[in-house]
């Protein structure tokens, strides 16, 4: 529970031959599975590799997104080196970082959002299905880089059950402070979900 071993399940393309490659991060109680099942939603670039890590009993932290960041860990951290590990392995492999996509859906669009909120530099883009940056207060000084316009999708409903719409804000202002190029839709009323609305901004915005 408390530590994540490397489980990844891929689609798409083989990284070998690829140009880009999409990091498919799934919610709690979720799978790799469930979450690859989107990209059949989604018109994706025809170079692209697809990889998606799977949480150790389907789960990135145990509590909250917005509990004492102390009460996260080790699994917290634990996720987000395994998260780094995937991008390092695509580098390694001749797909640079700004040819990398994130895509998280509930804890996973907050672990993603973590990430790369701690490694701001230009990647493909990053979309962010309900989720906000993690800790019961945003820790600044987690936070550096540069997006140099990495185009983010942040799409979130109103009232949403686990993530508050003000945490969200919060996670929009800081992305933009780091020069992200941040797209921001709230849906009022949508449940706990991700709709087609937000698969076409996805597209539209940051597949492009």
């Amino acid at each position: 529970m408390y530590t994540h071993s490397k489980q990844i399940i891929t689609a798409g393309v083989p990284v070998s031959q690829a140009k880009k490659a999409l990091i498919m991060i799934h919610g709690r109680g979720a799978s790799a599975n469930s979450i690859l099942s989107l990209a059949d939603h989604l018109t994706l670039p025809t170079n692209m590799t697809i990889i998606a890590p799977q949480a150790n009993n389907n789960t990135w932290y145990p509590y909250g997104f917005m509990a004492p960041a102390a009460n996260n860990e080790p699994a917290l951290s634990s996720a987000l080196s395994l998260i780094n590990e995937v991008v390092e392995d695509l580098v390694k492999q001749g797909i640079g970082r700004n040819n990398i996509y994130f895509l998280g859906f509930s804890q996973g669009a907050c672990l993603t959002l973590e990430y790369v909120a701690r490694h701001g530099q230009q990647y493909g883009g990053v979309m962010a299905f309900t989720g906000g940056l993690i800790g019961q207060e945003l820790k600044l000084s987690n936070y550096s880089g540069d997006f140099a316009q990495t185009p983010i999708l942040m799409a979130t409903g109103d009232p949403d059950p686990h993530v508050p719409v003000s945490r969200v804000e919060e996670t929009v202002a800081q992305l933009t402070k780091m020069n992200a190029n941040v797209l921001f839709k709230v849906y009022k009323g949508r449940p706990h979900t991700i709709t087609q609305d937000e698969l076409d901004l996805a597209e539209q915005h940051v597949l492009k």
